[in-house]
Formats: C-alpha cells, sequence, structure tokens
C-alpha cells in the first residue's frame, strides 16, 4: 500500500491546503464483469478472485462542493434525485470515501456531497464503489491534497474490493477480492443490453449460497486464471470470441436464489444475444450483443417479457474516475 502524506491538520507541520476551485463534478463508470472465478473462503471468511471488469456507459455523478465554515468539516451528502433505497449517512461509500481521505490527510475542511446515480442500485454493477471512487478524485481535486492514482487507489481498497476498478475504468483484471487491478488492452466498443431486477441481491447471500452448492458437489473451488481466449478476444475487439469465454462462478447460485434469471438469460440468447450471463452477484443479466441491430431486438424481446424491472442499451468500455467539471 503506497504512503499518504498528510497535507494539512491542527497539529500538522505542513501548510493547509485547498484547491481553488468552489466545487468539483467527477464522473465515474459502473461495471458487468465479463469473467468471474471463485475459490473457496479462507480462514479471514473471504473468497478469494480472479475477475475481468468491463466499465459500461452507465454513469454515476459526484459534485464535492466547498461548505461554509460554520459546517465544521463535516461531510453531507444529498441525492439530485431521491431514493429511498440509497442511503445519505455514513453508510454511504461516497461519504465514507471523503471521511476517509480527509482522515488519510490531514484535511479538517468539510464538504457538500451531490450525487445522480445512475447505474442501477444493488445490481452487481457496483454503482456504490464507483460513487466511492468518484469522491476520492472530487474531494482530492477540491481539497488540493494531491494524492496520485496509486494512493487513491490504496484508499479506493480499504473501502471495499470493487472501488479500486471504477478509477481505472476500460477493461481489467481483478485478483484477491477482486480489490488488486491490472489493465487489459482492449480494441473497440463492446454492445450490451441489461436486464434489471425490482429487487436487488444480498452479496453475502450469494457467497453463501455458492459455498453450499459447492459442498453439495463435495468440490472446492479454484480461482482459476483468465483464459487467454477472453484476453485475445478482448484484444481484437471480436464480440464473438468474447462471449465463447465469458464465465461467472456465481451464477448457479445467482439462480438459485431468483430463478426467473435463467428465463431471462434465455429470452436475450434467443432474441440475438451472443451470450447472456448474470453480472457479477447479481441480479442483473448482462447480455452481450453483435450490433446495435442486435441490441435493440433483445431490448424489445426482454421488455415484451416482463421479466424485467427495466432493460436498458449501453456500451464499453469507458474511461475511470475524471474530473469534467
Amino acid at each position: 500500500m503506497s504512503h499518504l502524506r498528510p497535507v494539512s491538520g491542527p497539529t500538522g507541520s505542513c501548510p493547509v491546503r485547498s484547491g481553488s476551485a468552489t466545487s468539483v463534478r467527477v464522473e465515474a463508470p459502473g461495471k458487468v464483469n465479463l469473467f468471474l472465478s471463485v475459490g473457496a473462503p479462507g480462514k479471514d471468511g473471504y473468497h478469494p478472485l480472479v475477475t475481468v471488469f468491463q466499465a459500461v456507459r452507465l454513469i454515476e455523478t459526484v459534485t464535492a462542493r466547498r461548505q461554509s465554515r460554520q459546517a465544521h468539516g463535516r461531510v453531507s451528502l444529498v441525492l439530485e434525485e431521491p431514493d429511498a433505497t440509497v442511503p445519505t449517512d455514513h453508510s454511504n461509500l461516497a461519504v465514507r470515501a471523503a471521511d476517509l481521505l480527509a482522515e488519510a490527510t490531514g484535511v479538517t475542511e468539510g464538504v457538500d456531497l451531490l450525487l445522480r446515480k445512475r447505474v442501477p442500485v444493488a445490481g452487481g454493477m457496483a454503482g456504490g464503489s464507483a460513487d466511492a471512487a468518484a469522491a476520492l478524485v472530487a474531494c482530492n481535486a477540491l481539497w488540493g491534497t494531491g494524492l496520485d492514482v496509486s494512493e487513491l487507489t490504496a484508499l479506493a481498497a480499504r473501502l471495499g474490493a470493487d472501488v479500486p476498478f471504477p478509477l481505472i475504468g476500460a477493461t481489467a483484471i481483478g485478483r484477491g477480492r477482486g480489490d488488486t487491478v491490472a489493465p487489459v488492452m482492449t480494441r473497440g466498443t463492446f454492445q450490451w443490453v441489461l436486464g434489471l431486477q425490482q429487487e436487488g441481491l444480498s452479496t453475502p447471500a450469494v457467497f453463501a449460497r455458492f459455498d453450499e452448492l459447492s459442498a453439495a458437489a463435495g468440490t472446492r473451488p479454484v480461482a482459476e486464471e483468465v483464459p487467454g481466449p477472453l484476453t485475445a478476444a478482448l484484444r481484437s475487439g471480436d464480440p464473438v470470441a468474447l462471449a465463447a469465454t465469458m464465465h461467472n462462478d456465481l451464477q448457479d447460485a445467482v439462480v438459485d436464489l431468483r430463478p426467473e434469471l435463467a428465463e431471462v438469460i434465455r429470452v436475450a440468447q434467443e432474441a440475438g444475444a451472443l451470450r447472456a450471463v448474470v453480472s457479477g452477484a447479481g441480479p442483473t443479466v448482462a447480455a452481450l450483443v453483435r450490433d446495435a441491430g442486435a441490441a435493440q431486438r433483445v431490448h424489445r424481446a426482454l421488455r415484451a417479457s416482463g421479466l424485467c424491472s427495466r432493460v436498458l442499451r449501453t456500451d464499453a468500455p469507458v474511461a475511470g474516475a475524471r474530473v469534467v467539471g
């Protein structure tokens, strides 16, 4: 982990730093998992993972605004579009990210965060992690703390396994808990259709069911390395080859908990998707399609099926967290 340098504080010897802007707006993407291999849990209870993330054009936006002196260094968060399922207290990853950055760098100034969500909540697409990544970048710029990407990534890993990826975006391999991330060369653009569900799934519940299914089968799962044909398909920009290599070890557990998702996958593939898989721990189903025409057909079929609360079209990969205003 990178060593973080304190930049201010009530008893520190370093001068207070503060950016010149009164507000900073940052965008960060959600993700789909092209590949997810899961090992047996270790003594700490965590499952080792090998995964391939791809950042999709569903963008979370965090605006960090300078507070008045009367705010006493608090971090506050407001949703641009109120949503009762999204907390605005310290349980929100964006709030925790701002607090962590302030603690790590000695900043005593507060911040008001405005959050616009576009990634489905509790859909296995890391929208909360994107919020945290965006908050780290926004507050780093607003406060003038000057941390580089490696230092921000070290903080991101302390917030959650999925938080480092939206900092870098594009396509990347995640190992360990998914928080050790390395970029993967990718050519071209891939088209996706996403089938969303009204109710999310508990990630711990999915992993618990994965363990139960593994025990029932008498197997001890191992986190396998990313297959060479998958990375070759990304380098060539070939969606057909990519579809043939997509895999999610958690899919059986997710479908066992939500049997209707098997029908979502079937409808998407019969409508022309090259491959449809559960994204991460679900319940979103991500359907890879060949082109815009196929995307329209799959989108129409999933909407007509009544199996999804919403159906979205998007493309990937896109950039990681970046300042846009």
